[in-house]
Parts: C-alpha cells; sequence; structure tokens
C-alpha cells in the first residue's frame, strides 16, 4: 500500500507537466489577435437620407438606391441599409421599385438581401393596371436585374391576384415566375367588356 501512494505523487507531478507542456505549445501558436479594432464589426460610417445612382455602359441611369440610413462595415465591407428602396429605371418600361423595411448589401455591391415587408411594385401602363408584389424576403442582383425567393409570394395586379411559395423575377423581361403551391384568381378582360345592344 505504502508503495502505490509514494508511486502516486511522482506520477502526478509527471501528469501536470505534461498538460503544462501541451498547454503552451497550444497557447504560443495562436494567432496574435490585433488591438486596433479591425476585427470588429463596427461601423465605420452612417449616412442618412442617402442616395446612390448606378450608371450603365452607355451613360443612362440605370437604377437608384435610396435609403433611410446606409452603415458601412470595414472588415467584410458590406453595408446594411435601413428602409432601403430600389427603383429601376427603362425608356421603353415602366419603373419598377423594390423597398423592404432593411437590406444587407455585398461587399461588390451587387446582392442585396431584403428583409421584412418587401414590396416590388410596377408601375400601370395605359393597358394594364399598376403591378404588386408582396413577400417576406427577396435577394436582388442588382446588375442583372434578377430577384429570387423561397418564401411565400402575393401579386396583384387590379382585381387579379396569385400567391405561391417561391419566385423568380427577370426585370429585363418583366416576368415573374411562381414555383409552387400556386393559386389565384385572373379577372378576365373579355367579361369586362359590354355586350353590344
Amino acid at each position: 500500500m505504502k508503495q502505490w501512494s509514494s508511486a502516486a505523487l511522482p506520477i502526478g507531478i509527471l501528469l501536470i507537466l505534461a498538460a503544462l507542456t501541451f498547454w503552451l505549445r497550444y497557447a504560443t501558436e495562436l494567432d496574435e489577435v490585433r488591438g486596433d479594432g479591425k476585427h470588429r464589426h463596427d461601423p465605420d460610417y452612417v449616412v442618412s437620407d442617402a442616395t446612390v445612382r448606378k450608371i450603365g455602359q452607355t451613360g443612362t441611369l440605370k437604377y437608384t438606391l435610396f435609403a433611410e440610413e446606409i452603415r458601412h462595415y470595414p472588415d467584410d465591407d458590406t453595408v446594411d441599409l435601413i428602409k432601403p428602396r430600389l427603383v429601376y429605371f427603362n425608356p421603353t418600361k415602366p419603373p419598377v421599385s423594390i423597398s423592404a423595411v432593411r437590406g444587407h448589401l455585398n461587399s461588390k455591391g451587387e446582392r442585396v438581401e431584403l428583409r421584412e415587408q418587401v414590396e416590388v411594385r410596377r408601375e400601370g401602363t395605359g393597358k394594364q393596371p399598376p403591378l404588386l408584389v408582396e413577400t417576406p424576403e427577396l435577394t436582388v442582383l442588382t446588375d442583372e436585374e434578377k430577384a429570387f425567393t423561397k418564401s411565400s409570394v402575393v401579386i396583384t395586379q387590379g382585381n387579379s391576384w396569385v400567391q405561391g411559395v417561391g419566385m423568380m423575377v427577370d426585370n429585363r423581361l418583366q416576368t415573374y415566375l411562381l414555383e409552387s403551391r400556386v393559386t389565384g384568381q385572373i379577372e378576365s378582360h373579355s367579361a369586362k367588356k359590354k355586350p353590344k345592344t
């Protein structure tokens, strides 16, 4: 019994020394964390009532982005948007505006993630009434003029409406493709015509 207790002390000391050796090796291999704030996700500037315009290669206005507030983060070069509204202009088509409560713009400025009360509005023409799309979230590829969502969608135009889950939008083609669970009611233009008497 005495032999076991006398051997336990040196073994315990060896185990503690081995653990300390491994800990010291791990501690010295850690990357040095800089204390200059570069790794923090804090905005380096905040702009209120901002307007950003994108000019196309031909020199014409492609779209305008409005926001109540823009916050830029230098660590990943991203931008948070408060109440953003993106408006596309086309000389031959009615303007289209996309708005939300908040948004997040990636570092290249080519992808906007919109959240909360997202609305897509296309102005009406002489032949067609305005179109309204409502969804809780939407991803917009700004330069490609395309957008998509996997969430529920409701589209209304005049007395017609369609709803579904998931949507692909192509603003250049002015198409809205619902992916699943599609139901709706389409108003017939011929039914509106009064019969001749």
